[in-house]
């Protein structure tokens, strides 16, 4: 019968031998490492960001990143405030991928005319969407809040600009915010951490 021996059964003599050679080298142990500071984890910081275009119609790419939030398990709001249709309104929002909450005006058409030519109830549907937005800019409750065409709707007359400035800048730092659309107002441009613009339609 064979038997053979791994390094761990090495015999006594071998191992004081070893021990002799390191000896014989001055080889000087390593100094002891002073132990590192725990990590500091920072609060998460939210965005605001513009996504702008020319031509209205540029909503897609951001809802299906929404969508994708939503299914990793953030918080996600979406409000488009001059796509009608569908009678929807604050009260029948959908809900989708069980994280995310899709709202629109309850009127039964696109609006593209300005607010003083519409009325009143298209005014108020569209000011109902609203808010409930600066409701959640208020509180914080979203990881994320999708803003479609926030700019057009100012730029009809369907919401106040210094509201809505104002209401972007006393958000939650950690809730990113997104505008889509086209007419962004400078004063909303100058808020914004990133700005994404596309420059041709299909």
């Amino acid at each position: 019968m064979t038997a053979s021996l791994s390094s761990s059964h090495r015999s006594r003599d071998t191992r004081g031998a070893d021990h002799g050679v390191v000896e014989r080298s001055r080889l000087q142990p390593l100094p002891a490492l002073d132990p590192r500071p725990p990590l500091h984890l920072v609060a998460p910081e939210g965005q605001l960001q513009v996504h702008t275009a020319p031509y209205r119609g540029s909503f897609g790419t951001v809802l299906s990143q929404a969508l994708r939030s939503a299914g990793l398990g953030s918080r996600v709001g979406v409000a488009q405030f001059l796509k009608g249709g569908v009678a929807q309104g604050p009260e029948a929002a959908l809900t989708l991928c069980d994280r995310m909450t899709w709202m629109r005006p309850a009127v039964m058409e696109c609006l593209s005319q300005p607010a003083s030519a519409s009325l009143p109830s298209t005014i108020e549907a569209v000011e109902a969407i609203w808010l409930v937005c600066r409701a959640h800019l208020a509180c914080g409750d979203l990881d994320q809040l999708v803003l479609d065409e926030l700019g057009l709707a100012i730029a009809l007359g369907y919401l106040d600009e210094e509201d809505v400035r104002a209401s972007l800048e006393a958000r939650p730092g950690s809730m990113d915010v997104i505008i889509t659309g086209t007419s962004i107002p400078e004063s909303l441009m100058g808020l914004a951490d990133q700005v994404t613009e596309l420059r041709r339609g299909f």
